[in-house]
């Protein structure tokens, strides 16, 4: 089979589906218009289209993907050349966030966990309007001092989800990517409710999710349970996880939101990170400051820190 990614391109103002073979962009629409004869499909254009019906297509882009990759090493499809700016790779229809799900991380918040079977995994969500790609710069607010970062892999769910097995989970995984957490350590507590936590206010202003570079179909990960994670500020290494050390497993974070609404294609999931946050060593971001975050087989994100000027 052959391996793949997709992505959204800038290209001069203009926003085009990519197809990733072998680390080049092809324009998807351009390459379907010149290697098939049949009106382009809605997913050679859009890359939130084609995971929205991820279930339908899937079997279509990973022929497509098959074709191109000749003609690509044939000579008959040139890859894009010259500048391109690469935008989060879809918009999701639901961001979801798991917590405290590595115990080392949990260590370093100072969060005491109940043991896993007396407990479940404990989840949060995250406004979609915070998505944001890589190479952008992240909004620092002056209403933050302690801003903080998360690389996590992103699953992303190909059909609809209600009442899953965890055993069954992967049949409804389309695939994933790599997000960055954005996290207002100080804006997640209240002081002025008898309501302790505002995990709202806290993740969900905008910018504060990059997404990307790609979005790879499952197929890519032999077993996304064996994904190295890690994250730099400035060049120096904060991360170093695998996910193999997740406490509740992608498979069983679906089984448990599957549990309380349906999963729709599209849906995020950010299963949890690793040790390595800056508020377990009182290091928070400030202007300037360039976070790169990767999960390996997927690809990596870097953003560059703005202070926002009122």
């Amino acid at each position: 089979m052959t391996k793949y990614a997709l992505a959204t391109l800038d290209i001069q103002g203009a926003k085009i589906a990519a197809m990733v073979i072998n680390e080049k962009n092809y324009d998807l629409s351009a390459a379907y218009g010149q290697l098939e004869s049949q009106d382009k499909p809605l997913w050679a254009q859009c890359i939130t289209s084609a995971l929205s019906n991820w279930q339908d297509v899937v079997a279509d882009i990973s022929a497509f993907a098959a074709k191109l990759a000749q003609a690509a090493t044939s000579g008959d499809v040139q890859a894009i050349d010259g500048d391109v700016t690469t935008l989060a790779p879809f918009k999701p229809s639901t961001i979801f966030g798991t917590a405290s799900n590595y115990h080392e991380h949990a260590a370093e918040m100072n969060t005491i966990l109940a043991a896993k079977p007396d407990s479940s995994p404990y989840v949060f969500m995250k406004a979609t309007t915070s998505v944001t790609g890589t190479d952008s710069e992240v909004m620092l607010p002056p209403e933050t001092q302690k801003l903080d970062w998360e690389v996590e892999l992103g699953v992303v769910i190909g059909k609809a989800a209600r009442r899953v097995k965890k055993e069954d989970a992967l049949d409804y995984i389309a695939g994933y990517t790599v997000v960055n957490d954005i996290s207002a350590r100080d804006l997640n507590h209240r002081t002025d409710y008898p309501f302790k936590h505002d995990w709202f206010r806290g993740k969900s202003w905008d910018t504060f999710c990059p997404m990307g570079p790609v979005f790879v179909p499952k197929s890519n990960i032999e077993d996304p349970h064996k994904v190295v994670l890690g994250l730099s500020l400035n060049g120096k290494q904060m991360q170093d996880g695998n996910t193999s050390e997740l406490i509740w497993d992608a498979f069983e974070q679906i089984e448990y939101l599957s549990s309380i609404l349906t999963l729709q294609p599209g849906d995020v999931i950010m299963t949890g990170t690793p040790a390595g946050v800056g508020k377990g060593i009182g290091l928070f971001l400030k202007d300037g400051d360039v976070l790169t975050a990767w999960a390996e087989g997927v690809g990596s994100i870097t953003n560059t820190i703005k202070a926002e000027k009122l």
